[in-house]
């Protein structure tokens, strides 16, 4: 590692350059509210009564959580966000986060979102990848069926078949525009599914360059050897392999199941075990980096220094294409728009949607913030630094 590859992850101004005074005040409300789980809880349950009695709160969300953790209501909507993030040399991940209807006609409407964000994401190089949960696209309760290894019936065998066409036809449509495309990893049930039907996309997509990507949660203690298992199985086929690395999101629900049904726990037996599964696999990808392209998406300073320092040691330039840092829209802007300021690929995940309609997503970011342990209060730290730093200018 060479003395420049240290990165000052504290450096605010950088950080927050992108965001006026009367910006940070908002954040600073609402990471400083996050730091009380109590209050998160609360807050949630009153909302959602709030909202069944068509009470005027949506107004006070968009202006707070919406607005901190979402682009916009709509695409175009999304668009002041999405040039304030590319001043800042900060590419975008547009996420449609709105949770449709679990019927063949909701999965449809899905399908022509991502074809709409597809078409738009061609017109803007500061939106490299596409992504999509396979199950906004099809039913989950098939998808487990399948991995237990249930004989489907013509009914549930034609459904599951609509699903892959759907995503075929998606990302068919996004290597047309040039875009790499990531699919999101979901509960451990259906993991295997989703996995299978993503080698299959790269072996018929990766074949000129890595357009499709995998999701590895690395807190289930098996991700990293179905990592390695996957690209053994799609650099066989003479494919390219593509990867985005994260940490996880289903804890609590895939522990709680574990116990429920008797089958062992698949989460990490501690927060180090994951961190050590995750740092490998960073290097594993930048070690095969010849057949392999990889988005660390984290938020986890030390990771994100790995990275930097294996990109350095392996010679690797910064803005090589195979290799991109994300983050999610409204955290750790410290790491994105340093990285980026210093010349790295970043990239946000920005969701966007009707306001009512994103709110389980929103429920759902307020709450992993406060359960991550630190990540609140680290946001609340590093807004209330840099309050205070332009205060001292002023």
């Amino acid at each position: 590692m060479t003395e420049n590859s240290k990165i000052n992850f504290e450096d605010t101004a950088t950080a927050f350059a992108h965001k006026s005074n009367w910006e940070l005040k908002k954040s600073h409300f609402v990471f400083s509210t996050m730091n009380y789980p109590i209050v998160v809880k609360a807050g949630t349950a009153m909302t959602n009564l709030a909202l069944k009695l068509h009470l005027p709160v949506k107004g006070l969300i968009r202006k707070t959580l919406f607005d901190q953790f979402c682009g916009g209501e709509s695409i175009e909507g999304s668009e002041p966000r999405m040039i304030q993030l590319a001043e800042g040399r900060v590419k975008t991940i547009l996420d449609y986060s709105v949770e449709g209807e679990a019927n063949e006609d909701g999965y449809d409407e899905a399908v022509a979102e991502a074809l709409r964000v597809s078409d738009y994401a061609k017109q803007h190089v500061s939106i490299p990848f596409c992504v999509i949960k396979l199950t906004g696209l099809g039913s989950t309760r098939v998808m487990e069926k399948k991995q237990n290894g249930y004989v489907l019936t013509s009914e549930e065998q034609m459904r599951f078949d609509r699903m892959v066409a759907r995503i075929d036809e998606i990302v068919g449509q996004a290597v047309a525009n040039d875009m790499k495309f990531m699919i999101d990893a979901e509960e451990s049930w259906i993991q295997d599914v989703i996995d299978q039907i993503t080698y299959d996309l790269m072996k018929k997509y990766n074949k000129e360059k890595p357009y499709v990507y995998n999701t590895y949660q690395l807190y289930r203690h098996e991700a990293l050897a179905n990592m390695k298992a996957g690209f053994e199985e799609v650099t066989a086929a003479d494919c390219y392999f593509a990867a985005k690395l994260v940490r996880g999101a289903y804890m609590e629900k895939e522990r709680d199941r574990a116990e429920e049904k008797g089958y062992p726990d698949p989460i990490q037996p501690s927060k180090e075990a994951t961190d050590k599964d995750y740092n490998e696999g960073l290097g594993f990808a930048v070690e095969h980096i010849d057949r392999f392209a990889v988005c660390a998406g984290t938020h986890n300073e030390g990771s994100c220094q790995l990275l930097v320092n294996l990109i350095d040691a392996h010679k690797i330039e910064k803005s090589d294409d195979r290799v991109y840092f994300a983050q999610l829209l409204g955290m750790s802007d410290n790491i994105s728009f340093k990285l980026a300021d210093l010349g790295y690929n970043v990239a946000k995940y920005v969701p966007y949607g009707p306001v009512e309609k994103v709110l389980p997503y929103l429920f759902r970011r307020a709450d992993e913030n406060t359960s991550i342990a630190g990540q609140s209060g680290r946001e609340f730290t590093l807004v209330k630094k840099e309050l205070k730093r332009r205060r001292s200018k002023s």
